[in-house]
């Protein structure tokens, strides 16, 4: 380890090693590989999605429910897992836990390529969301301790992109393969760039750690896992049975809801919590948090819904659906580096503001889209939420990382992604409940008319627009009657499902604009609140 960084190039007073200073840019790329991989994976995905619900062979069979399941057992290990896995990195070191979760991430995407049932895809996505939970939260924590507070911000601009960039990438590769393989190649695809990046780690990226760790905490992970699972299980079912005052479904989410209270209520007298609760006293961090979880709500919400719209609906293939989200990635990719330049003119609170206030407009922007919109309305539309995100998550993502000191970096990641994933997740659930709950009382009357139709297949074709179309092509000539309805029904049910993403969007722009800082004053020194020397801390070559 360099001994005398500032007389080796390092900045002055800096607690990063020389030679680690010198090739922190290189890290980044290393650690993009990182981000990319596991944001991939979902994105693949939501363009995969059309097809796995397809009959056997050429898909599962998955429901609707099955395919959200899909989504949130992966997001729900890894939320529940986050705070675990940032305890562990700062404990053990986050070299070796981002090693770890990148081999396990690797094994659960050849075991969910080969899946023969839904149920077997649902675990073995679980199992990927294990892995993925150790990934995140590492890669942050090291890019906070291979950058000086000077730097982060550009250097977390970027990292953020990189999210920008597999949006893009994975819905388009996604579907060159589905037009060339089997669907399990959508995971598959996953190996190649695991090893890559497990190889690139091992030879440039530093391990690091803090000298004061705290204890894992299995109560905790326990009551936060379970009380996530019971919550959304209850919104999925909710939508699924289009009654949420169904049994089941109030008393699974009383049960998530009050779990999740014991949870809070154990971190708070815990001595060695998952998560520090005392960290939300600050405002402006729990004001960051909540942007987080509430973008990411609105956001995977009308990502599920947008991809039946432009396959089921405009009758777009898969890979014509990921070149029509082209445009968020662009856009992200664009603003999300330069978002730092705009912050320090502006400020936080501006800034965010105007970006939540963005992406409330082009949920509400959705409802200009029906079955013959020109295309081009979508694109626009995709362009602008691009641009809001670029100018929400690099300001609230480099605020959280910097309320907390370098020690404990990997605990503050952990908080970032948990409430994001936890957002992302409960946005599918939510808003797709409520996509499936009015999908179905608008369908309900025409397929009640068809003739010789069953009330079980009635109930089964009312579920999705997948569904209705099912049974349509089974029907032959007597379906194609069903056609037109269940698109006009779908597009209903998704201006319904967007105008609830433009509230909790509009939602998220207030609490920004209450509590998070605005600019800071000239006279401010730029690393207030936070002491750039890190005595304690280690960082091995």
């Amino acid at each position: 380890m360099a001994t005398s960084p500032s007389a080796q190039g390092a900045p002055a007073g800096s607690g990063v090693p020389e030679a680690i200073h010198r090739r922190r840019w290189a890290i980044l790329v290393v650690l993009m590989f990182s981000v990319l991989v596991v944001v991939l994976d979902n994105s693949i995905l939501n363009v995969a999605m059309k097809t796995i619900a397809s009959p056997k062979p050429t898909g599962l069979g998955a429901t609707q429910s099955q395919l959200e399941w899909a989504i949130n057992s992966y997001t729900l290990v890894f939320a529940g897992l986050l705070f675990t896995a940032g305890i562990l990195g700062d404990r053990i070191g986050r070299k070796k836990v981002l090693l770890g979760g990148m081999a396990v991430f690797g094994m659960g995407s050849v075991l969910a390529a080969f899946s023969g049932s839904p149920g077997e895809l649902i675990g073995f996505r679980a199992l990927m969301g294990l892995g993925a939970a150790f990934v995140m939260p590492a890669t942050l924590a090291i890019l906070v301790n291979v950058f000086e507070r000077e730097e982060q911000a550009k250097a977390i601009g970027i990292w953020v992109a990189a999210v920008g960039l597999a949006i893009a990438i994975g819905p388009i590769t996604g579907g060159l393969l589905l037009e060339r393989f089997w669907w399990g190649s959508v995971f598959f695809v996953n190996v190649p760039v695991v090893i890559v990046g497990l190889i690139a780690m091992v030879v440039l990226v530093p391990d690091s750690r803090d000298p004061a760790p705290g204890r894992v905490d299995p109560l905790g992970v326990l009551l936060s896992v379970v009380g996530l699972v019971l919550l959304v299980y209850g919104i999925i079912k909710g939508g699924q049975l289009a009654d949420f005052t169904d049994a089941q479904v109030l008393g699974s989410i009383i049960a998530g809801l009050v779990v999740l209270v014991l949870f809070v209520v154990h971190e708070k007298r815990s001595d060695h919590p998952a998560i520090d609760v005392g960290y939300f006293r600050n405002p402006a961090f729990s004001a960051a948090i909540a942007a987080v979880a509430l973008v990411f709500f609105a956001l995977m919400g009308v990502t599920f819904f947008m991809v039946f719209y432009t396959q089921s609906v405009r009758g777009y293939s898969a890979l014509q659906s990921g070149l029509l989200i082209l445009p968020l990635a662009v856009a992200q990719l664009i603003f999300a580096p330069r978002a730092r330049l705009v912050v320090e003119r502006f400020g936080a609170r501006a800034v965010c503001t105007g970006g939540m206030l963005l992406v409330a407009a082009t949920m509400s922007g959705f409802l200009l889209l029906g079955v013959d919109t020109p295309i081009v309305v979508l694109e626009v539309l995709f362009f602008v939420q691009g641009t809001g995100m670029a100018h929400i998550m690099p300001p609230v993502t480099t605020g959280i990382m910097q309320a907390l000191p370098r020690e404990k970096a990997g605990s503050g990641s952990a908080l970032n992604n948990t409430f994001r994933q936890v957002g992302g997740a409960l946005g599918v659930a939510v808003l797709g409940s409520v996509l499936s709950a009015a999908y179905r009382e608008r369908i309900r009357d025409t397929l009640a008319a068809v003739p010789g139709l069953p009330d079980s297949v009635q109930r089964s074709a009312g579920e999705s627009v997948e569904a209705t179309m099912g049974v349509a092509e089974k029907l032959g000539s007597r379906g194609q009657a069903l056609v037109g309805p269940a698109q006009d029904a779908f597009v209903h049910a998704m201006h319904i499902a967007a105008l609830g993403s433009a509230g909790v969007a509009v939602l998220g722009a207030l609490v920004v604009l209450a509590f998070l800082p605005g600019k800071e004053g000239p006279g401010r020194a730029p690393d207030d609140g936070r002491p750039r020397e890190r005595k304690g801390a280690s960082a091995d070559r």
